[in-house]
C-alpha cells in the first residue's frame, strides 16, 4: 500500500491493531507504535509527528459516549479545554521548531518518562481521588498550571498521558469520576487536534505509514472494545511497562 513494500505495511498495521487494542483496554498504544514507525525507516520527529496523526481518531471516537457527561459541565468545559489545547499547541510547536536531533536525543528520556509516568499514574491518581474526598474546594491555579505542563508534554510527545490528565483534572475540581473521564477525552482529544494541524501544515507527516496504522488502530479498537472485558488488564499494563523500560533502555545505548 503507498509503495510501502509489503513488510512495512504488515509491521504498522498490525502495531496498528495492537495499539488500537491496547487504547480500548489498558492504554500504553505509543510504546508499541512509535518503535514500529522508527523501524518503518522514518526519523523520529516524523514519527512522532505521523503517530499523532494515526491514533487522534481513537481519542475523538470516545467523545459521542460521553455526550450527557459533557453537556452537564457546562462553561465548566471552557477553561480546561482551552489551557489543554494551548498547551498542545504549544508543545507541538516547540517539537517542530527545536528540530529533529534535539528530539532524537531527548527520545530515551521522554520513553523513560512515559513509562514511569504509565506505570505511576494509577497510584497517582488514587492519592488525588483520596486528596479530594470531602467538601469541593474552589478551582486554584496550581491545578491549571500542572494540566497546562501535562497538555505541554502531550503535544511535544504524549506517551501515558492519559491518566495523569486525568488526575490534573481531579485536582481541579472534577471530582465525579465519569465527568472527569469524559472531560479528560475531551482535553486530550483538544492536544492532539492542534498538534496535528502543527504537524501537518510542518510538512513532519508521512501520510502513507498514518493511513496504514490508522486503519489498524480502527480495528484494533474495535476489537478491543469487543474483548475487553475477557482480558486481564493488569497483566496487559505489566506488559506495557516492562516494554517501555526495555526500549528505554534500547534507546539510551543506540544514543551513546
Amino acid at each position: 500500500m503507498f509503495d510501502l513494500g509489503i513488510g512495512i505495511t504488515l509491521l504498522l498495521f498490525g502495531a496498528g491493531v495492537l495499539a488500537g487494542a491496547l487504547n480500548a483496554v489498558a492504554g500504553g498504544a505509543t510504546f508499541f507504535t512509535f518503535p514500529a514507525l522508527i523501524l518503518a525507516g522514518l526519523s523520529p520527529l516524523v514519527a512522532n509527528a505521523t503517530n499523532f496523526v494515526a491514533l487522534v481518531p481513537s481519542n475523538i471516537a470516545a467523545l459521542p459516549a460521553f455526550r450527557t457527561e459533557l453537556k452537564s459541565l457546562g462553561r465548566k468545559l471552557i477553561a480546561p479545554l482551552i489551557v489543554g489545547a494551548t498547551g498542545g499547541l504549544i508543545g507541538a510547536l516547540a517539537l517542530i521548531n527545536l528540530g529533529g536531533d534535539l528530539f532524537a536525543s531527548a527520545v530515551p528520556y521522554l520513553m523513560g518518562f512515559a513509562t514511569l509516568l504509565f506505570a505511576t499514574a494509577p497510584h497517582i491518581r488514587k492519592i488525588v481521588e483520596q486528596r479530594r474526598e470531602g467538601p469541593t474546594r474552589q478551582v486554584s491555579i496550581l491545578p491549571m498550571l500542572l494540566l497546562f505542563v501535562f497538555s505541554l508534554y502531550g503535544g511535544y510527545f504524549g506517551a501515558g498521558l492519559g491518566q495523569i490528565i486525568l488526575a490534573a483534572l481531579i485536582l481541579n475540581g472534577h471530582d465525579d469520576f465519569h465527568i472527569s473521564n469524559a472531560l479528560k477525552n475531551a482535553v486530550i482529544a483538544a492536544i492532539s487536534l492542534l498538534s496535528v494541524a502543527v504537524y501537518g501544515f510542518s510538512g513532519a507527516v508521512s501520510v502513507p505509514h498514518a493511513v496504514v496504522m490508522m486503519l489498524g488502530a480502527t480495528v484494533g479498537g474495535y476489537l478491543g472494545g469487543t474483548f475487553s472485558k475477557r482480558v486481564p488488564q493488569q497483566a496487559l499494563r505489566n506488559g506495557v511497562i516492562i516494554f517501555g523500560t526495555l526500549l528505554t533502555i534500547y534507546y539510551f545505548i543506540s544514543n551513546q
